[in-house]
C-alpha cells in the first residue's frame, strides 16, 4: 500500500468523526461509539477506502442530536444508517450529492492561511512560510461546473487537491476545474515557501546576575499588511529552575498558569504605545545566573488578507443559474511562530 494512502485516509477519519461530533478526543469517541463504529464502517470497506465525503456519509448515516439519543434508549435502537443508499455512490462523481435544489444559488471561496516561522537570538528570520487551504463553501443547483483561477499561481510550491479536482487544467494552465460537492469542504491545500518578512517583530531581552533574571519584552508591527492584526498573544514557558516570577505589561493582560507557561494576552497593537512585557525571575537558590532560554511562541490573527499574496483571479460557471452569489474572504493566522531567545 501507499504510505501516504494511509495517512490521507487517517486525515479523512479526523475530519470526518470532527464534523459529526464537533471535536475529537477520547471522551467524545467514547459517548459516540455507535456514530464511529458506523463511519467506519462505510468509509472503509475491506481494507479499502471507500466512501470518505461527509456529505454523503450525512445522508447514510444521520448526525448524533439529542432526540435521536433519547430514541435509542427508549426503543433499544441505536442505529442510524439509512435504510436507502444515496444516488450519488453509484455516480461517477460520488461526493456530490445527486441533483440538489436550491432556491438561492451560493458559493463562497475562504483563503485561510497560517503562517510558520522562526526568529533567532540575533532577531534574524531563520524561517518562514505559509500553509494555506482554499475552503470553498457550496450550495449550487444541479450539477454545476465551476473554473477557479489564481492572478499569480507561480508562488505556490506545494499542492494538494480534493478527488474533484481534474487534475490536467492544473498542470496545463494552473486552472482549477472541478465539480464541487454539496455544502463545506476543503478544495485545495498548498505552501509558500522562503518568505521574506513577518508582520509582527518581537524584541526579549534576558539578563540574569545574583539569583535574578530581568525580563523585558517588546512586540511591534513590523509590515503593515494594510488591515488590522489582532487577537495578539504571546506565550513561552518558565525554565523549571525559576521558582517565582513578577511580570506586567504596560498593554493587555499578563498571566502564569499552574504549568509554568506565562501567557500575554495583547489583543491589537495601540497606536500610541509600543506593547512592553517587563518582570523579574527569581532562579533557585544555588544558581546566579540562567542557563536555560525561553522560546517565545506568537498568536494573531489578520481578516480580510493573505500573507503569502496569492490572490484569487476569477471564480466562473458554466451554465450559471439566472442569480449567483459569489463571494471571496481571506484569513491569516499565526501558526508555528517561534522567536528564540
Amino acid at each position: 500500500m501507499p504510505p501516504l494512502m494511509g495517512i490521507e485516509f487517517l486525515c479523512r477519519v479526523s475530519d470526518v468523526l470532527s464534523d459529526y461530533l464537533g471535536g475529537l478526543n477520547e471522551d467524545v469517541i467514547k459517548d459516540n461509539f455507535v456514530i464511529v463504529y458506523e463511519l467506519l464502517d462505510e468509509m472503509i470497506d475491506n481494507g479499502f477506502p471507500l466512501t470518505t465525503e461527509a456529505n454523503i456519509l450525512r445522508e447514510m448515516i444521520a448526525p448524533p442530536n439529542i432526540v435521536s439519543k433519547v430514541l435509542s434508549v427508549v426503543t433499544g435502537n441505536s442505529s442510524n444508517v439509512s435504510d436507502t443508499l444515496p444516488g450519488a455512490t453509484g455516480s461517477c462523481i460520488p461526493w456530490r450529492a445527486a441533483e440538489p435544489k436550491y432556491a438561492n444559488n451560493e458559493v463562497y471561496v475562504d483563503l485561510v492561511e497560517e503562517m510558520d516561522a522562526v526568529i533567532n537570538r540575533d532577531g534574524a528570520l531563520v524561517k518562514c512560510e505559509v500553509y494555506g487551504e482554499v475552503r470553498v463553501n457550496s450550495h449550487l443547483s444541479g450539477l454545476p461546473d465551476l473554473t477557479l483561477s489564481f492572478a499569480n499561481p507561480s508562488i505556490l510550491d506545494d499542492v494538494r487537491f480534493h478527488p474533484c479536482v481534474r487534475f490536467r487544467p492544473w498542470e496545463s494552465h494552473q486552472v482549477l476545474s472541478f465539480v464541487p460537492p454539496d455544502g463545506e469542504f476543503k478544495l485545495m491545500s498548498y505552501r509558500i515557501k522562503k518568505l521574506k518578512s513577518t508582520p509582527l517583530y518581537v524584541k526579549p531581552q534576558l539578563t540574569s546576575d545574583a539569583g535574578k533574571c530581568r525580563v523585558n519584552v517588546l512586540v511591534g508591527m513590523r509590515n503593515d499588511p494594510g488591515k488590522t492584526i489582532d487577537s495578539i498573544t504571546l506565550e513561552f514557558h518558565l525554565p523549571p529552575c525559576i521558582l517565582s516570577a513578577d511580570l506586567n505589561s504596560n498593554h493587555g493582560t499578563v498571566n502564569i498558569l499552574g504549568n509554568k507557561i506565562c501567557s500575554w494576552t495583547i489583543g491589537r497593537i495601540p497606536k500610541d504605545k509600543t506593547p512592553s512585557l517587563s518582570g523579574t525571575l527569581l532562579l533557585e537558590t544555588e544558581l546566579e545566573r540562567l542557563h536555560v532560554f525561553p522560546t517565545f511562541r506568537v498568536g494573531f490573527r489578520i481578516m480580510g488578507v493573505a500573507l503569502s499574496g496569492l490572490q484569487i483571479d476569477k471564480l466562473d460557471l458554466k451554465t450559471a443559474p439566472s442569480r449567483l452569489y459569489k463571494g471571496f474572504r481571506a484569513l491569516t493566522r499565526a501558526g508555528e511562530f517561534e522567536v528564540r531567545s
